[in-house]
């Protein structure tokens, strides 16, 4: 997302990474494609169709099939740190990558890790009870009607417009940074219709849950989030992009590597357990991956999670960010799709991801 174009001054720091000596790195193992189950010619494929223009904008992508990495893929491509140019950088298995609004997703998981250790509210309180820094907000009858469910589930009923380019500074996200109290401005907006009515996607809502996580641990986001679900995956190396105010930009700002980021597809795969130890809740990964809402493209939305099904009626769960980023998670399939890209703010920057998993992944699977 081009922010930095109307955000002057903006925080440009990035929060530090996992310290290497605080946490052991992820063993990764491998498959071949006969034991994972695809086409022989499946990697071979995906080069050809890059090569001739098909998958643009494609920086890497990691398949996991039954917990294995069966296809993997890094290529070359103009690149950005939230709307800064980084030039053209070669992709690897170490290059942090940003994951845009897949970032919402993993906040969501960070919330139900924080909500079990009693440190953020239950989905079911009132809202404005956790900012009572606001006064005559909760003094309107309408909005002491919301919850902390119709924030996790963008359900809240307010006013909130991303629809408009991320270079316009009427887009709500990038009005959100520009204000002066982020969360004010989040909370203060005009009511349209009842809480839980309808969904509106808005970055503005995980912007609120980054912020309790931080309120109820006392930490950083990014810092519980490395010590919590981060390093518990072995996973050693991060960064979260700042905004305005100084803090983690909780909707947009995460980097990770496309391995990383498979790695959170395969927890939800296992029930939120990973090396002998319950990383996220399974119950909050029930209620997070169960449908509550209908996205305005009639996907199933859960709590920050888009909910879907195959062909074939099996659920998927996936993770969307600006510019072709992509985690879906294949429960029957036993696979976690994780796909970085660079095509920011392009028009339908949603299709190449979609064409490579559905031609190139689930397409390539043996019958």
């Amino acid at each position: 997302m081009d922010r930095r174009v109307f955000l002057a001054g903006i925080g440009a720091a990035l929060t530090a990474t996992a310290p290497a000596a605080q946490t052991q790195a992820r063993s990764w193992q491998i498959s071949s494609l006969a034991e994972a189950g695809f086409r022989p010619d499946a990697g071979e494929r995906i080069d050809k169709a890059f090569a001739a223009g098909e998958l643009s904008g494609l920086h890497g992508l990691v398949v996991l099939r039954h917990g294995r990495i069966a296809l993997e893929h890094y290529f070359s491509g103009a690149d950005e740190i939230w709307g800064d140019s980084r030039g053209v950088v070669t992709f690897d298995a170490d290059e942090l990558h940003d994951l845009r609004s897949v970032s919402k997703s993993i906040v969501g998981l960070v919330y139900g890790i924080a909500l079990t250790g009693g440190l953020v509210p239950k989905p079911d309180a009132p809202l404005l009870a956790s900012f009572p820094d606001y006064p005559d907000l909760a003094a309107d009858p309408a909005r002491r009607r919301l919850t902390i469910a119709h924030v996790l589930t963008m359900t809240m009923g307010t006013e909130w417009d991303e629809s408009l380019p991320y270079t316009d500074p009427r887009n709500s996200e990038i009005a959100m940074e520009n204000a002066p109290d982020r969360y004010r401005f989040i909370l203060d907006r005009p009511i349209l219709r009842a809480p839980g009515e309808a969904w509106t996607y808005s970055g503005g809502a995980t912007a609120l849950l980054g912020h309790l996580i931080a309120k109820g641990s006392g930490k950083r986001l990014g810092e519980f989030a490395r010590e919590h679900l981060f390093a518990p995956l072995g996973i050693d190396r991060f960064a979260w992009t700042n905004g305005r105010d100084g803090r983690e930009a909780a909707a947009s700002g995460l980097r990770l590597p496309p391995r990383d980021l498979a790695a959170i597809g395969q927890l939800l795969l296992d029930k939120g357990h990973h090396a002998g130890r319950q990383v996220v809740p399974a119950a909050w990964l029930e209620q997070s991956l169960t449908p509550r809402t209908q996205t305005n493209d009639g996907l199933g939305y859960g709590y920050q999670w888009y909910l879907g099904r195959d062909q074939s009626g099996a659920p998927w769960y996936g993770a969307f960010g600006n510019g072709g980023q992509r985690l879906i998670v294949a429960p029957k399939q036993q696979m976690v799709i994780a796909v970085t890209a660079g095509n920011y703010n392009k028009p339908g920057n949603w299709q190449m991801p979609v064409k490579l998993a559905n031609e190139f992944v689930f397409g390539a699977l043996l019958q």
